[in-house]
């Protein structure tokens, strides 16, 4: 599902116009940006956690040239499901 279509959606659900949907959106996900920058942890009970962790540097091999290269240490950031949304899933 495309950012577009998710705010139609969300529109519909909502009983809201599109472009209100849009500014709500763009809000919640600002906001999750901003904790996720200063390393914080957005997490909604039951639903899942957004959470940086540290990747390691690492070494390794380039499958065409056989080179070894290192990749740099950098951070990433992982979702965990919580219990009902995973349920919900099955």
């Amino acid at each position: 599902m495309t950012k577009k279509e998710f705010i139609e959606l969300y529109a519909k659900n909502g009983s809201m116009s599109k472009k209100d949907a849009e500014k709500n959106i763009n809000l919640f996900l600002d906001s999750i940006q901003e904790a996720l920058i200063t390393d914080s942890e957005v997490g909604f009970v039951g639903w899942g956690k957004w959470e940086v962790q540290d990747k390691a540097a690492r070494k390794v091999r380039n499958p065409r040239t056989k080179e070894i290269m290192t990749i740099e240490a950098r951070k990433v950031i992982k979702f965990k499901p919580g219990k009902l949304l995973a349920e919900k899933i099955k």
